[in-house]
C-alpha cells in the first residue's frame, strides 16, 4: 500500500527508527509497524501529525491509498453489520423462550425489538451487497480476504448459486428455530 510505503521512506529519509518515529507522534513501535506495512491505517490526527513532521502534505502522503482506505472501511463494517446480525437474531429467537415467562400482552415484544435490530443489520449488508455487486458467499468471502472478486463473479452459476441461497437460508431458519425451542425448554420442564 502507497500509504505504508510513504511513511517508511519519510522515516528513513528523515534517518529516524520506528521508535525514534513512534516517540515523536506518541504512538508505539508496533503502531508504526503496522502503518508501514498495511495492516492497520493512521487516524486523521496521526496522518496530520505524520504530515507536518514529515514536511509534506497530507495529500501527498496519502495519495494512491484513498481507495484501499474506502475499501478496508467498507470491509470493516461489512464485518461489524455481519456480527450485528447475527447476534441480535439469536438473542431473539433466545427472546422467544425466554418471553414465554412475560406476562401475555408483552410476550412478543423483546424478541420483535431484537428481531427488528436484526434486520437493521441485514439490510445494512444487502446495501454493501448491492454496491459492490456481491451476490454469492464466495464473493463475500473474496470481498472479506481483500481478493479480486472479478475473477469470483466469472464463476457465477446461477441454478447452483440460487440452489446455495436455499440451503443457507434453510439452515439458517433450522438454527433459528432451534435456539427458540431449546430457550423454551426451561419453561417447559417447570410446567
Amino acid at each position: 500500500m502507497n500509504l505504508g510505503k510513504q511513511i517508511s521512506a519519510h522515516r528513513k529519509k528523515m534517518g529516524l527508527s520506528q521508535d525514534n518515529l513512534a516517540a515523536k507522534i506518541y504512538v508505539s513501535r508496533q503502531t508504526i509497524s503496522n502503518w508501514e506495512t498495511g495492516r492497520s491505517y493512521p487516524d486523521v490526527e496521526n496522518l496530520l501529525l505524520l504530515s507536518t513532521l514529515f514536511g509534506t502534505s497530507l495529500d501527498e502522503l496519502v495519495k494512491g491509498d484513498v481507495p484501499q482506505m474506502k475499501q478496508k472501511i467498507s470491509q470493516a463494517k461489512f464485518d461489524r453489520d455481519a456480527h450485528g446480525m447475527l447476534l441480535f437474531f439469536v438473542l431473539a429467537m433466545v427472546m422467544v423462550g425466554w418471553a414465554v415467562f412475560l406476562p401475555i400482552p408483552w410476550w412478543w415484544l423483546l424478541p420483535v425489538i431484537f428481531w427488528l435490530v436484526s434486520l437493521f443489520f441485514g439490510f445494512r449488508i444487502e446495501k454493501v451487497k448491492h454496491e459492490k455487486n456481491i451476490q454469492t458467499y464466495q464473493e463475500i468471502v473474496a470481498f472479506m480476504a481483500d481478493q479480486d472478486l472479478t475473477k469470483v463473479r466469472a464463476k457465477r452459476n446461477w441454478v447452483k448459486d440460487s440452489l446455495n441461497k436455499v440451503v443457507i437460508m434453510f439452515i439458517f431458519a433450522v438454527v433459528g428455530g432451534l435456539i427458540a425451542l431449546i430457550s423454551t425448554l426451561p419453561y417447559f420442564l417447570m410446567h
